[in-house]
């Protein structure tokens, strides 16, 4: 599908010949020439935007003042933040947040027509593609049958939604679906989707050249600025509006530049180096900024560790973490099987267009910091944040002070397991994982686990019994040069057989451990422990038996399955005994960095990535074998749990409301600080006690199908009963109590969603208190939407996370931030109070706003609140009731 280009007021379009390729490109040194700036000392990340600014010139969303803007950064040391419109070439979905995205292009399809418009009006207008990656569950693991009996249950689990996909992938122009059973959404991009320049037709039919970029509804899309093309996470919501072509609206960010010097020592890792970027970005506060790694390091740093620092940009906070193009790039791009003329056409272009990274690239930044790779040792990070880095020879040490002072349990107490010759105790690992994208994507790491595996398989080693091994590759290409390397079988040896391709253990779906197991742990209320090579660890995220998460590289995850328990000092302590007795210590299993090296050489080839993706939208025999229809919208089961027409647009007119006061509104929740998404959003596995489990009991569904909340995010009625449910939320309007329980209006306990339907049903608008980092964690749509649909009209804390307060205001929630040195706790909040916030019906972005709070006892206490509808169009989205509203109602008229 065409782009749509700009006015180009400043003539900056120009003409590049690369071989027999000529395209046209938006030149950022014709944009100085014309008097707009000098862009010259701009980093590559921010010329990325600019030259979108350029591209989409058009004296409306995107002027000349706005270019200007951008050499005023510049001569201010790296800030002006003035609000832009910025449009990304394209879109990525994974299916938890896809599945939604897809069905409110759906529901948009049957009220655009009620609206008196054309069904078709309804298409992604960008380019877009989903992967089904996050729906295989770890039920077999540990033998040989382990990748097709999870493949078959994955199927049976999720047929109404596969089927629901395909008639997407049919009904919508502009979509492409990525079957199950290829890889991780951001491993496939950065092996195969992503370009790093793009080209397209323009309106006029021109060829034209520009940076890569895009927005993906999972925050990990950042792992693609390994290979310089700008992502980042956003909503589900901010995401749709993006495909129905909608601007991002947003501020000109701060650039850290992140200097990396030195060279990694033997025996580290690129898993390491980013555990300790993280600790160190963290503490720093890069919260809505951009990162930029520059400095002699990156000469030695691999794409493919670039690609893990990337990744886990949501981690430290940033909304990025970018590596120009240099040499790097290119031979990235070649091993991965690129087109040689793309591979040309992305040098020329960068080198042309100053974007890419030489001997003299020194660009001005907002503020910088250091890092030396030669100080990097051994690391694991946990047991609740990625930013919590311990070193390797401090891990035991550590884990004895989060028992002590976190966990506030001893050590030593044993359990017996029944039905086995072992116990079970505080400290032991019940899940070993090598998933998610942050590290399968690297050969290093990889082919380093690999190594390890064979060491100890020579010496006759295994994992503990009460270990749950598996390995989860971010893509099929992992599998080929494992087994190519001849180590996927040492890798089976002890336990780590392959389980699926897909997000596994890092979102929650590890499946269930040996049930005497987790009867054992419950029984002694002990602190089980998990390690996996994935980016997020936060409580109840992993494992409802497991308290204590800790990511590491996968050579380390195989070690500590050899090892079994987190109460041992992994460096210096045995690990076990080979088979004639004799201690091995992790220095006997460890390979060089040259022997990775030369695998890696051997084995991670151009053949191998043509050959894996040759035909990577046909899927298996069992995708193929998914029946749907040609309609063009769609039919909806009316007794599918999983895919439910939503209740956005029901009852919704032609023109938009106005923002109303919020008047005497009651407290649903006050939460803490770094209160994430993965608190607020329904992810995981569910009870049958729970209000999700009675829906579905209520309609003959087996406990043993209730799947994930993640797999039934089409469906409003699972997802809304599943919000704020998080078994380890703490709602302080109680104490001493965890999970998603609240005051209903009689002042009993309740549950969240019951005690949001009860005061719905009285007409009461609800608000939520919170802290600080309100939202943190992976973009989540249901965050919001579940938000919303509880009936909440406000969320107050003391500072958001980015991603998430964007979704808010996408749903019609308004966010607020306390001021003047108020919080939860000056305040004295029970949440017994009423709460009237005034001013809303002539708000301006950031305006600040009274609010009044009568307590219990009828005293009141009125204080000024911050709004964060933060520019123009977020009010306009307010005042439609949500973003979707908002580009609903402009398609109709324009139909």
């Amino acid at each position: 599908m065409p782009i749509t280009v700009g006015h180009d007021t400043s003539k900056t379009r120009k003409t590049l010949n690369v071989g027999a390729q000529t395209v046209d490109y938006y030149s950022i040194p014709a944009a100085t020439k014309a008097g707009l700036g000098d862009f010259s000392k701009l980093p590559a990340a921010l010329k990325v935007v600019l030259e979108n600014m350029l591209r989409f010139e058009d004296g409306k969303t995107v002027t000349t003042d706005d270019i200007k803007a951008f050499a005023v950064w510049g001569a201010n040391g790296g800030k002006n933040p003035r609000e832009i419109a910025y449009r990304p070439a394209r879109v990525l979905l994974q299916d938890f947040t896809g599945v939604p995205a897809v069905v409110d292009l759906a529901a948009m399809r049957d009220a655009i027509i009620s609206l008196g418009g054309d069904a078709e009006k309804i298409n992604p207008l960008n380019p877009v593609d989903l992967v089904i990656d996050h729906s295989v569950m770890i039920d077999e693991f540990g033998n040989p049958r382990a990748f097709q009996m999870n493949v078959d249950r994955e199927y049976e689990r999720n047929m109404e939604r596969y089927t629901f996909l395909k008639w997407g992938q049919k009904a919508f122009n502009n979509f492409r679906v990525v079957p199950p059973g290829t890889g991780i959404c951001h491993q496939v991009n950065l092996e195969y989707l992503a370009q790093t320049v793009w080209t397209d037709t323009d309106q006029t039919g021109a060829n034209v050249a520009y940076p890569d970029t895009l927005v993906g509804t999972d925050s990990h899309t950042t792992m693609v600025n390994g290979a310089a093309v700008l992502g980042w996470g956003v909503g589900g919501i901010e995401a749709e509006a993006a495909m129905l072509g909608q601007p991002i609206s947003m501020l000109i960010p701060e650039v850290i530049g992140f200097e990396l010097t030195g060279t990694m020592m033997e025996g580290t890792t690129g898993t390491d180096l980013v555990l300790k970027v993280v600790e160190l970005l963290r503490a720093k506060g890069v919260v809505g900024k951009f990162v930029e790694f520059y400095g002699e390091g990156l000469d030695r740093l691999p794409l493919a560790d670039r690609a893990t620092i990337g990744n886990m940009a949501p981690e430290y906070g940033a909304t990025c973490g970018f590596f120009p193009i240099d040499g790097e790039t290119l031979r990235y791009l070649r091993t991965t099987g690129r087109d040689e003329d793309r591979i040309a056409l992305v040098e020329a272009y960068a080198k042309e267009n100053g974007f890419w990274r030489g001997d003299d690239y020194a660009p001005i930044y907002t503020d910088t910091l250091h890092l030396d790779m030669g100080t990097i040792v051994p690391a694991i990070s946990g047991p609740k944040r990625p930013q919590d880095y311990v070193a390797l020879d401090q891990g035991q040490t550590a884990f004895r002070r989060e028992m002590e002072e976190t966990f506030k349990r001893p050590m030593g107490k044993e359990v017996a397991v029944v039905g086995e010759d072992y116990t079970m105790e505080s400290g032991k690992v019940v899940i070993a994982s090598i998933t998610s994208c942050t590290n399968t994507s690297n050969p290093y790491v990889m082919i380093g686990a690999g190594l390890v595996a064979r060491k100890a398989r020579a010496l006759g080693m295994n994992r503990k019994p009460w270990v749950k091994t598996s390995l989860a590759p971010g893509s099929q290409v992992v599998s080929a040069y494992l087994e190519a390397a001849n180590l996927q079988e040492d890798l089976d040896a002890i336990g780590f057989n392959l389980v699926g391709y897909g997000c596994t253990t890092c979102i929650g779906n590890s499946g269930p451990i040996q049930k005497e197991l987790s009867a054992a742990i419950a029984e002694g209320d002990l602190v089980a422990t998990s390690v996996l090579s994935g980016n997020r660890n936060f409580e109840g995220r992993i494992s409802p038996d497991v308290r204590a998460n800790y990511l590491a590289s996968p050579p380390l995850v195989v070690a500590y399955a050899l090892a079994g328990t987190l109460d041992i000092n992994l460096a210096t302590d045995v690990i076990g005994q080979d088979r004639d007795g004799n201690d091995v210590f992790l220095k006997d299993l460890w390979p060089t960095s040259q022997e990775v090296a030369e695998l890696v050489e051997q084995t991670v080839t151009r053949e191998a990535f043509q050959t894996k993706y040759a035909d990577v939208f046909k899927g298996d025999d069992k995708w193929q074998g998914v029946a749907t229809t040609d309609s063009k919208t769609y039919d909806w089961p009316v007794s599918s749990t999983y895919v439910q027409n939503p209740p956005y647009f029901q009852g919704m007119g032609k023109e938009p409301g106005t923002i109303s006061n919020i008047e005497n509104a009651s407290v649903l929740a006050i939460l803490g600080d770094m209160i994430t998404t993965d608190h607020i959003s329904p992810a995981g596995s569910f009870k049958d006690t729970t209000p999700a489990g009675q829906y579905l009991i209520e309609r003959q569904v087996p406990v043993r199908e209730f799947n994930s909340y993640g797999s039934r995010r089409g469906n409003h009625e699972v997802m809304m009963r599943g919000t704020f449910a998080n078994i380890r939320i703490k709602n302080e309007m109680l104490d001493g109590v965890e999970g998603g329980y609240t005051k209903g209006p009689d002042g009993n306990q309740a549950s969240i969603y019951d005690a949001a339907m009860a005061y719905q049903e009285a007409g009461t608008p609800l608000v939520i208190f919170g802290g600080e980092q309100y939202g943190a964690g992976s973009s989540r749509d249901w965050a919001a939407k579940g938000t919303a649909l509880l009936g909440v009209k406000a969320v107050v804390a003391e500072s958001f996370e980015r991603i998430h307060r964007s979704n808010l205001v996408g749903m019609g929630v308004i966010p607020f931030e306390f001021t003047g040195g108020d919080t939860r706790k000056s305040l004295g909040l029970s949440g017994d109070e009423t709460v009237s916030i005034s001013g809303l019906d002539t708000i301006k972005p950031l305006q600040e706003v009274p609010c009044t709070i009568t307590m219990a006892d009828g005293a009141v206490t009125e204080i000024t609140l911050k709004c964060r509808i933060d520019t123009a169009i977020e009010i306009e989205y307010i005042e439609h009731g949500g973003v979707l509203h908002y580009v609903l109602r402009n398609l109709a008229q324009a139909a």
